[in-house]
């Protein structure tokens, strides 16, 4: 019995303390970034912003949540009641398990896997299924119209993204994402990679569906995109997915351009702040430019955004890969 607990038992519960502790502080800041964005974007319009519940109106999140949770779902009479309550779960998990991989500072990661840059990429690959399930599983031609346009919309920004990792991984020379981050001690990838760094976070908006190219939420058009037919907590799981890989895109932004958990300059007093506050405080930034975005740009049509992903980043990430390579070959900069 001792070796069953030693052997088995006590490192499932750690593992699962692990999980408990990456996945609740995760929920916190989804629910705190609605209200972030609320904040951020009133300011930018000269509104208060949530201001009643709560002192700040801090506890918007928590009405909004309550509310979802009380009311009805609704299930359409011809809709696929399995797929159509498996789209938003698929959504949501998957927006969950690509933390598994994120180095939070050096050697506080769940899985420090040796191809950590595929996991993540496969992970966001994935989360078209879930768009597609729901747009089909309704029954509806707008939603469906929403979930085509949506999965056109994250495949083609996805092999921009694709080609910019690419670049990363030949000035690394490793899939690892903590050794991604250890290879900018000497100046961060967003200094020698800038139109790439400026690219991926471009990628990300769209990849995520957040404004100028959230096409699948065009009112005019389609009503509300992929989800018109949900309701209740289906919606909230959509709209929770949505935020999570909102904060997943600006992690991954970090990390590959940011330095990660590094300070921007190696001398006190910026070596006593710990890691994981710099990490943090780099995730903040990006999603901060995501707020900023939504509140500056209108949407982009959609033969704008197809043309943007097709004839302007795919070819010339892959320009910029091809000089990179040649860059680190002429000066015998590839790494050892």
């Amino acid at each position: 019995m001792a070796s069953l607990w030693q052997g088995y038992l006590w490192p499932g519960l750690i593992i699962v303390a692990q999980i408990v502790a990456i996945i609740l502080p995760l929920l916190g800041a989804v629910a705190y970034l609605t209200y972030a964005e609320r904040k951020v974007l009133a300011a930018m319009q000269l509104r208060k912003g949530p201001n009643v519940v709560g002192p700040f109106g801090l506890l918007q999140p928590l009405a909004d949540g309550l509310k979802l949770l009380n009311k009805e779902t609704i299930l359409p009479s011809g809709a696929n009641p399995i797929v159509f309550v498996a789209a938003p779960m698929l959504t949501f998990v998957l927006s969950l398990v690509a933390w598994a991989v994120i180095p939070f500072d050096a050697g506080v990661v769940l899985a420090d896997i040796n191809v950590g840059i595929l996991y993540l990429f496969a992970i966001s690959s994935l989360g078209v299924y879930g768009i597609i399930m729901a747009g089909w599983a309704s029954n509806s031609k707008y939603p469906f119209l929403g979930a085509l346009r949506s999965a056109a919309q994250m495949v083609s920004y996805e092999v921009a993204i694709g080609f910019v990792i690419i670049t990363v991984l030949l000035c690394v020379g490793s899939l690892n994402l903590s050794a991604i981050v250890k290879a900018q001690e000497t100046v961060w990838f967003c200094v020698p990679l800038l139109p790439m760094f400026v690219i991926f976070f471009i990628s990300a908006l769209a990849e995520t569906n957040r404004a100028p190219f959230d096409l699948p939420e065009a009112e005019a058009e389609l009503v509300a995109g992929y989800n018109v037919e949900y309701s209740s907590m289906t919606f909230a799981l959509f709209f929770l997915g949505e935020y999570a890989n909102m904060i997943l895109m600006s992690a991954m932004t970090a990390l590959l351009f940011l330095g990660g958990w590094l300070p921007p300059i190696g001398i006190p007093p910026f070596t006593w702040i710990p890691g994981p506050l710099w990490f943090a405080a780099k995730v903040a930034f990006v999603l901060f430019l995501f707020l900023w975005v939504r509140a500056t740009f209108p949407r982009y049509r959609y033969d704008q955004l197809m043309r943007l992903g097709w004839k302007v980043f795919l070819p010339f990430s892959l320009l910029w890969v091809v000089v990179t390579a040649g860059v680190l070959v002429a000066f015998d900069w590839t790494p050892k």
